[in-house]
């Protein structure tokens, strides 16, 4: 077919056992995110993006805005949990009618655009109603209590006891944003931001520039946090549990002062590695005969010659493998009564080790999209991507318990449950959304939906 002979409005692809396959532009009203519905409706019962909302100050005059704040805050955080990491992707947006709808725009109106939505992160803490375009201020000490009232919220039962996870990742930079440094151990110029979460559920995302110190802030942090927690519980045990980034007296000092326990690891050094040297000959001597793994513990008591004020329960596990000795140590404020070797590190202390696929969820809902220049612009960001987060995570407890996606990572949730086509059909009484017949876990839809409508 000649250039000038195209057909705008069809497309003709290989033929197919002898018929015409031909494509045309007319089906309709149609979403690729037909699983925005069961967002929305965890979203509403939750209360989670209006009740963000109330951190952010909304100094536009009502009277003349186009677009509310819940509506933006809908339309970012909804597109974040479907895929959708950059502003430039709502221009495109614009013209998805089911995304319009769930955001709560009328018949004939459109969602914004990435002009309208880049307020959200680009004002400044000094705006007020007499700035000229950006005006939404977001309280970032508001969002810090959201996080941990919505974590208290959601406790279905009385708490007896709460574990910390505490971790700092590394966000890559490529421009020259604020606060960018290059940090040796990553090899790269980056972020270093800092993550305190409960299980899967998130406490604290704080944006820190690299060159400093991976358990920096932590103090000032749990100060805001711990005392929100006992005013819920105040009864409940908190542990703190990290890996050896966190093992600084500060940290520990703090914890016995306030009645805080902790399980941090304990970077290995000749002193403590001298304390199981007898341990760590028998372990060879049975690996050279079983040529197995071998393995014991030992617990001894340890203070370093300087930086600690006390002598601490150091917990060792000496192992043998085949490729060496393998001692790895913690220090915890855990009694032997309470807490015994095995149970300390192999129950414990290696759970720890989840939290890496927390923060891979972070990842797959952009968290270190970090392409603003400031850091404040960049911590709004981080937020947005974690009520994206808190939203979908959300939706796993009390909508997939017991299914095949109850384990399932963010992404895998985002292609089985919300990357659904679907058609829009209106009508003067009733909106009708139709999916595939042949969508293949529909069984599963339906289960997360009921058990939404239900809690």
């Amino acid at each position: 077919m000649n250039a000038t002979e195209c057909n705008t409005e069809q497309v003709e692809f290989q033929a197919l056992k002898g018929r015409k396959v031909l494509v045309r532009f007319d089906g309709g009203e149609m979403s690729s995110d037909g699983g925005l519905l069961l967002l929305r409706e965890v979203d509403k019962r939750s209360r989670l993006v209006e009740r963000f909302c109330q951190c952010f100050t909304d100094h536009r005059n009502q009277l003349l805005i186009k677009h509310e704040l819940s509506e933006l805050m809908s339309q970012r955080i909804y597109a974040l949990a479907c895929g959708y990491e950059d502003l430039s992707d709502h221009d495109s947006l614009r013209n998805d009618c089911l995304l319009s709808m769930v955001v709560g725009k009328g018949e004939e109106e459109v969602i914004a655009s990435k002009s309208t939505l880049n307020r959200l992160e680009l004002t400044g803490a000094d705006a007020t109603e007499k700035s000229r375009y950006k005006k939404v201020v977001c309280d970032f000490e508001a969002v810090r209590r959201f996080f941990v009232e919505f974590f208290l919220n959601s406790q279905a039962h009385q708490l007896k006891q709460i574990i910390l996870d505490l971790d700092a990742t590394d966000f890559t930079l490529y421009g020259k944003q604020e606060g960018r440094f290059f940090h040796g151990y990553y090899g790269d110029y980056c972020y270093l931001p800092l993550y305190i979460l409960c299980g899967e559920q998130l406490l604290a995302a704080e944006l820190r520039p690299s060159n400093i110190d991976a358990s920096a802030g932590t103090v000032e942090y749990l100060e805001r946090i711990i005392p929100m927690l006992r005013a819920r519980y105040p009864e409940v045990r908190i542990i703190l549990r990290a890996d050896s980034a966190f093992t600084r007296e500060s940290i520990m000092a703090w914890c016995e002062a306030n009645g805080v326990d902790f399980l941090f690891g304990l970077a290995k050094n000749e002193r403590l590695i001298a304390e199981v040297s007898a341990e760590l000959e028998t372990m060879e001597q049975r690996y050279a005969v079983t040529q197995t793994a071998c393995r014991c513990f030992k617990e001894f008591p340890y203070r370093t010659l300087e930086s600690w004020s006390r002598a601490r329960r150091v917990v060792a596990k000496v192992e043998y493998l085949d490729k060496g000795s393998n001692p790895r140590f913690v220090v915890t404020s855990l009694s032997r009564e309470s807490a015994k070797t095995l149970r300390l590190y192999e129950k414990w202390y290696c759970k720890r080790g989840d939290m890496e696929n927390r923060i891979k969820e972070q990842l797959s809902l952009f968290a270190d999209r970090m392409s603003t220049h400031t850091m404040r612009a960049n911590q709004i960001r981080l937020f947005l991507s974690s009520v994206a987060y808190l939203l979908v995570t959300h939706l796993r407890r009390r909508a997939l318990k017991g299914t095949e996606l109850e384990r399932a990572q963010v992404n895998t949730i985002r292609l089985r449950l919300f990357k659904i086509g679907a058609r829009i059909t209106k009508s003067v009484r009733r909106v009708l959304i139709s999916f595939a017949s042949g969508y293949p876990w529909k069984e599963l839809f339906q289960t997360a939906y009921w058990r939404i409508v239900q809690t």
